[in-house]
Parts: structure tokens; C-alpha cells; sequence
């Protein structure tokens, strides 16, 4: 039930290492964000917000493969 959200995730973080700068993390975040929110369920504007300061600050969190570059 949950397979596409998950593998959806998975190549959004591997796509999220390939961005130059947090800015751009942080757009592809939320477009993650709200697009897993909406698969399971819950709101879109509820995961595009948490998924947009995920692609953010995880440089800031020393989140392997996200360096500015």
C-alpha cells in the first residue's frame, strides 16, 4: 500500500544530493513533501512545509551527500 510513497521518497533523496544549494533542496523537498502527504492521506501544505525545511536545513544537519557546492 505504501510501496510508491516509499520508493518516491527514496529517489527524492537521492535526487536532493544532486541540488547545488539549500534553496533548491528545499523546493524539491516540498514538492516531496506534498506530493508523499497527498499519496498517504494527510495534506499537501502540511508536507510541503515539513519537506521544504527538510531540503533546507539538511545541510545545516550534516545530512550525508548535502553540501552546498
Amino acid at each position: 500500500m505504501y510501496t510508491k510513497p516509499i520508493l518516491l521518497l527514496a529517489v527524492l533523496t537521492g535526487l536532493s544530493g544532486c541540488l547545488a544549494n539549500n534553496t533548491e533542496r528545499g523546493v524539491a523537498g516540498a514538492a516531496g513533501g506534498a506530493v508523499i502527504s497527498s499519496v498517504t492521506g494527510g495534506s499537501p501544505v502540511t508536507g510541503a512545509v515539513i519537506g521544504g525545511a527538510a531540503g533546507y536545513f539538511c545541510n545545516d544537519l550534516n545530512v550525508p551527500g548535502c553540501k552546498n557546492k
